[in-house]
């Protein structure tokens, strides 16, 4: 057996919305530690090529500092445009990642929408957007499972994982809107019965947030964000930074997890 058929595969990761504040952030800590990132977006291709040459960076300045034998491995990111509602795209992912990467490792349900509507106004919370934010968030992430899961049980991890993103509105019922909270608990009931449905080969955790620092802050009125400042424990908003970490420690450190709701919070649930 030659050197080069000795070194092991990448551990192979995709991330759904892969390019938002918080994908983002997920995709570089795996990327730094030698994963294979699959980055999958909706609409800004843009945004999603940025990172991906990013990745490209992160990979082959690493390869560059490691011994020879690393050296025959190539940075094999990739990106893809695959919506999560939309069942013919997220087949030719599955079809993508098959041929490209022949199994999969990590799957990351990240992807998700919302706006604020505040929870009092329930005519200014139309059933389209109770629609789109169910559709996106709960089924959405739901398919992704579905349409993964024959690669996930072709790991050769001890047991491959889901992690579903989810939030604490979904606990608390404090959030953008009710029907993202409902999205949110809709997710972290999923991970629940999934964990049970997939185990042995396959763990599913949620890893849900409190509110996360982000472009999009702008969106919110300054003083739900006061309050949400005003009623964290540890006196900030989380970064995506902190919920990658997160997703990462469940992948690498607690392996022996799994149906878990892993909140990233600052303390937020105890007030």
């Amino acid at each position: 057996m030659n050197e080069k058929s000795q070194i092991p595969s990448p551990k192979s990761v995709l991330v759904t919305g892969g390019a938002g504040e918080i994908g983002s952030a997920i995709c570089r800590r795996f990327a730094e530690n030698g994963f294979d990132v699959i980055i999958t977006y909706n609409s800004d291709a843009k945004k999603a090529e940025k990172l991906l040459a990013e990745l490209n960076e992160i990979t082959n300045d690493e390869l560059r500092t490691t011994n020879e034998s690393k050296q025959n491995r190539k940075s094999n990111h990739s990106i893809f445009h695959a919506p999560t509602t939309d069942a013919q795209k997220v087949a030719e992912l599955k079809a993508f990642v098959a041929e490209k990467y022949g199994k999969l490792d990590i799957l990351v349900n990240n992807a998700g929408i919302t706006t604020p509507v505040p929870h009092h106004d329930l005519d200014a919370l139309t059933d389209e957007w109770i629609d789109k934010i169910m559709q996106t968030n709960f089924r959405g992430s739901f398919a992704m499972c579905r349409a993964m899961k024959d690669l996930l049980m072709q790991s050769t991890e001890k047991s491959a994982l889901i992690v579903n993103i989810s939030s604490i509105a979904g606990i608390y019922g404090i959030g953008s809107n009710v029907a993202y909270c409902a999205s949110k608990a809709a997710i972290d009931s999923m991970t629940r019965s999934l964990a049970r449905a997939l185990a042995p080969k396959i763990r599913v955790v949620s890893v849900s947030p409190g509110f996360v620092e982000g472009e999009y802050t702008k969106n919110f009125d300054p003083a739900f964000l006061k309050n949400q400042m005003d009623n964290t424990p540890l006196g900030r908003f989380a970064m995506g930074e902190d919920v990658a970490n997160a997703v990462f420690s469940v992948a690498t450190q607690l392996t022996f997890s799994t149906g878990n709701i892993i909140t990233v919070d600052g303390g937020r649930l105890l007030k």
